[in-house]
């Protein structure tokens, strides 16, 4: 039954994932204001705890404007998955993803609504690359980047689309639910991990815009930024047969071996130490550098910092500790049946200390916020 003062949620949701950005929020919602002027719609900021008084700002206008709301995650970040919840926690068909650095052209959102009302497209996505656009200032190593980045997301789309990269679009809410058990949530290219994941190609349409440049705060493009959009293709290629955690997990291990075997070198040829303390060294610099690796990389997305990083390093331990005895244990019991080759048993007992280690750090070191 519904009651006659009920009231119908808004048609269109714009979801803007921020990060110290506290001096573009209040110009951000005067343009929408402006520009969404006769269409009900809501704007949804998540914010990943930016230390500017972001979310302050978010709520001081939240308090007098109730389309605005924020969304504060606390231990959790990343573009992607803060884009993905605010998509969620909003019942409206349409929804509009931009940042909040005032790059992205509002006045494009009216637009993109009306061709997702009248035309049969299941995206709407602003394009830097399409005629009449443009990406505005940009110096010749970025677009050189971009170009690079564009291109590799084109051949693992294999759909016609000039700017896949982009972080302006709007899409229907069916379409997104197709797409959202499947997704990545890997770093800043929402609009690829969706049209990758989708079980059946996406209708979609480009309207083209020129970015803007920023005019407060600072990019947050950085070398990181880079490897998880390579990590976001790889996982759309291998995710579905091996975790791509999995797969950095042990890449990280490899390297802690040469780290090992580079220090204990050190130790027993330079420094003329006994084994003992050579190897010791040796175990404590490749666990340290596994898990600052691990924690900068693997799980960056729940990333350890201040005294929680202390804590977590002594938790790594501990686990890996005990990996190490399951792994001699394992590769010994092995080597001890008849006809066992060694090198059988020694990578039995490697790979079933990297379960372990894998598991368990996933379970309590980097343990996800509830």
């Amino acid at each position: 039954m519904v009651h006659a003062s009920a009231h119908p949620g808004p048609a269109l949701a714009v979801v803007v994932p921020t990060r110290d950005e506290h001096e573009n929020i209040r110009p951000l919602y005067e343009r929408l204001c402006a520009v969404l002027e006769g269409i009900d719609w809501e704007a949804i900021f998540v914010d990943d705890d930016s230390a500017d008084g972001t979310p302050q700002a978010v709520l001081e206008l939240a308090r007098t404007d109730r389309r605005v709301r924020l969304i504060r995650r606390i231990g959790r970040r990343g573009l992607a998955s803060a884009c993905i919840e605010g998509i969620q926690a909003s019942a409206a068909p349409f929804v509009a993803v931009m940042d909040a650095d005032l790059q992205h052209d509002e006045a494009l959102l009216p637009r993109m609504l009306k061709t997702l009302q009248e035309e049969p497209f299941d995206i709407v996505v602003g394009s830097r690359y399409a005629a009449e656009g443009g990406v505005g200032d940009w110096d010749e190593k970025r677009a050189r980047l971009s170009a690079i980045a564009t291109s590799l997301g084109q051949w693992l789309l294999r759909v016609s689309l000039t700017d896949p990269m982009s972080g302006f679009f709007m899409l229907r809410r069916d379409a997104f639910e197709l797409s959202m058990r499947r997704l990545s949530t890997i770093g800043f290219k929402v609009l690829l991990d969706i049209l990758a994941s989708s079980p059946r190609p996406l209708r979609v349409k480009e309207l083209p815009y020129r970015f803007r440049a920023r005019q407060a705060g600072e990019s947050k493009f950085d070398a990181l930024t880079g490897v998880e959009y390579l990590l976001l293709l790889a996982d759309k290629l291998v995710g579905r047969i091996l975790p791509i955690r999995l797969v950095l997990f042990s890449v990280v291990g490899a390297l802690g071996i040469v780290v090992h075997l580079a220090v204990l070198w050190l130790f027993l040829s330079v420094l003329g130490s006994s084994f003992l303390v050579g190897q010791t060294a040796a175990t404590a610099a490749a666990i340290a550098g596994n898990f600052t690796l691990n924690n900068w990389l693997t799980y960056r997305d729940v990333r350890l910092a201040g005294w929680r990083w202390f804590g977590g390093l002594l938790s790594f331990a501990l686990v890996c500790s005990v990996g190490a005895v399951g792994n001699i244990g394992v590769a010994s019991l092995l080597f001890g049946q008849r006809d066992a080759a060694w090198w059988a048993a020694g990578i039995a007992g490697a790979a079933m200390s990297l379960v372990w280690n894998y598991a368990m750090t996933s379970i309590l070191t980097w343990r996800r916020p509830q």
